[in-house]
């Protein structure tokens, strides 16, 4: 007989799963992405993993610059962790680097679906719509940007994806504007 009040075991194994998990996290936070990968390889058959772990295992290979195998891993993770907007960020730019700005800004597009109300899709959009070379859609992204946050506003200025519209006068005119 069962006695009241007494605590369930946990399994030995999902607890060191979660602190694998933990120690990645750390690992990511820690700038330390080698480390990240040793932690989540610990988790055994890939095929297995949770999404959270195919997230993580994303973000590590992106910071390592591995950014076709990031995109791999952050599609896996997609698939059940359709709200998580950093994950359409990050798959975004793994695209980008990957040559692939058409599926970078179809992303971002998505993430749009899921919060049309977070500006870094909205900054981010105005980026690869720059380096698309479609002006209507940079200046249309980038002030819901702005309106959404005007902070994004002080971005501008370093970020060099808006070089080929530095001397468009409407680009001039949105980015100064002062409010």
């Amino acid at each position: 007989m069962a006695k009241l009040g007494r605590k369930s075991e946990v399994d030995p194994a999902v607890a060191q799963r979660k602190r694998w998990l933990t120690e990645a996290e750390g690992y990511l936070e820690l700038d330390m992405p080698t480390r990240a990968v040793c932690s989540l390889d610990r988790l055994g058959d890939r095929a297995g993993w949770e999404s959270h772990a195919h997230y993580l295992h994303g973000e590590a290979l992106r910071n390592l610059d591995r950014f076709e195998e990031a995109i791999l891993s952050f599609q896996k993770a997609q698939r059940d962790l359709p709200e998580l907007i950093e994950l359409y960020v990050s798959l975004a730019w793994c695209h980008k680097r990957t040559g692939r700005l058409d599926l970078a800004i179809e992303t971002l597009e998505e993430a749009l679906e899921v919060d049309a109300t977070e500006p870094l899709l909205y900054y981010n959009l105005a980026c690869y719509w720059s380096l698309a070379g479609h002006k209507a859609r940079v200046l249309r992204f980038l002030g819901k940007a702005f309106y959404l946050d005007g902070s994004y506003r002080d971005m501008v200025e370093c970020e060099s994806d808006f070089d080929p519209l530095r001397g468009d006068p409407d680009f001039i005119e949105l980015t100064s504007v002062i409010v």
